[in-house]
């Protein structure tokens, strides 16, 4: 593109020379189809970096905060609640209107790769962090590492409910339901409908970041806000990505709530896990969840193609994939890696309850803080 005197109200995005690529041509995807942020120019800065510069829809007035900063303000303030389910369900108008207008079914190959098939392919980033002999928990009892990818076969019980956990076999599950040859419903989005990654604006939402914008799968865009809604943005990212959770949210408030693990008895030798855990949010994440819960059971479920009465059992495969490829496993404290694990289990068994995505509502308090 080339390069005019830039306005000051702008962003300045540095990349290596190929994400940038894949981030310009994402933006040309949906330019016309979302409402995003104007491009205004791509710069080289050296023989492998560039730099795209987009309109600052923040400085602008054009919008007034992101999805995590809007759902941090209202974890202390009921009042707010209402802006939260009103965003989220701008996103899910979008996510049905890209399907009504640019729907296809299509192979997994069809799609952009990078969130689902880079990373669940045989010796790929899920196979890495998870089924290595280094990835361990500790026997309760003897004080013996046991590595995590050997606990198929034990009796999980997680919150009072029985459950399989066997990793090598739901990793392998996922694969094989997410294989380049397998068809999904698709469609033209962002690809990325994270907190992050969204904007409240006068027109309902305005979508951000287009490194993974373009075809993509819609029980995957759908598996990837819920989770981000359930663990990465009110626990995870916040937790273990700090860095990126401050750099992105201008806000950057603390989460309301964390999940705790309240017991946790591991026995190799009787081959047993007992875990009960914790799972608070405030109310402006449980409103974020309880509104995509409500859609995907509507009007949201049928238009990613996903069969009625059994929408979240059917996202299980790309649900797997995101709660396995996105932090590291070496980086969790062990009670947050039996937490992470519990979910994965409770993943598996999605038509029998829904403990997946229940939470405790943890009590919000009116704050005096003042809103940007």
């Amino acid at each position: 593109m080339s390069t005019q005197p830039m306005p000051t109200d702008c962003f300045r995005k540095r990349l290596p020379t190929g994400s940038a690529t894949a981030e310009e041509f994402g933006w040309l995807q949906v330019a016309g189809r979302l409402q995003v942020p104007a491009l205004l120019g791509r710069t080289q800065v050296d023989s492998d970096t560039d730099v795209i510069t987009y309109e600052d829809v923040f400085a602008s007035g054009r919008c007034q905060l992101l999805l995590g900063d809007l759902i941090a303000l209202a974890d202390d303030d009921l009042a707010t609640t209402g802006q939260v389910a009103s965003l989220i369900d701008a996103v899910c108008d979008d996510l049905i209107a890209q399907a009504a207008q640019t729907g296809r079914t299509v192979p997994l190959s069809g799609c952009v790769p990078t969130l689902y098939a880079d990373r669940i392919r045989p010796g790929g980033r899920v196979d890495t962090w998870y089924l290595h002999r280094g990835l361990t928990v500790t026997d309760t009892y003897t004080g013996d590492p046991i590595p995590v990818r050997t606990l198929t076969g034990y009796t999980a019980t997680v919150n009072g409910t029985a459950l399989s956990l066997d990793l090598p076999a739901t990793i392998q599950l996922a694969r094989a339901a997410l294989h380049p040859d397998r068809q999904w419903a698709s469609a033209i989005t962002q690809g990325d409908p994270t907190e992050p990654n969204i904007a409240t604006s006068a027109d309902g939402a305005c979508w951000l970041d287009f490194e993974h914008a373009g075809r993509n799968t819609l029980p995957g865009d759908i598996a990837n806000l819920l989770w981000y809604l359930l663990a990465l943005g009110g626990w995870l990212v916040p937790t273990y990505q700090s860095d990126v959770y401050t750099r992105t949210l201008p806000l950057h408030r603390p989460p309301a709530a964390a999940p705790a693990v309240e017991h946790a008895e591991l026995s190799a030798r009787h081959r047993r896990l007992d875990l009960h855990y914790t799972w608070p949010s405030g109310s402006g994440r449980r409103t974020a969840l309880t509104q995509v819960l409500a859609r995907l059971a509507t009007d949201l479920g049928d238009a990613a193609g996903l069969p009625s009465g059994r929408q979240l059992e059917a996202l299980r495969p790309f649900l797997a994939l995101r709660i396995l490829g996105v932090i590291p496993p070496s980086l969790l404290t062990t009670a947050d890696l039996l937490l992470v694990l519990a979910k994965l289990a409770e993943a598996q068994h999605l038509h029998d309850h829904d403990q997946f995505t229940r939470t405790a509502l943890q009590p919000a308090f009116t704050t005096t803080l003042e809103r940007p």
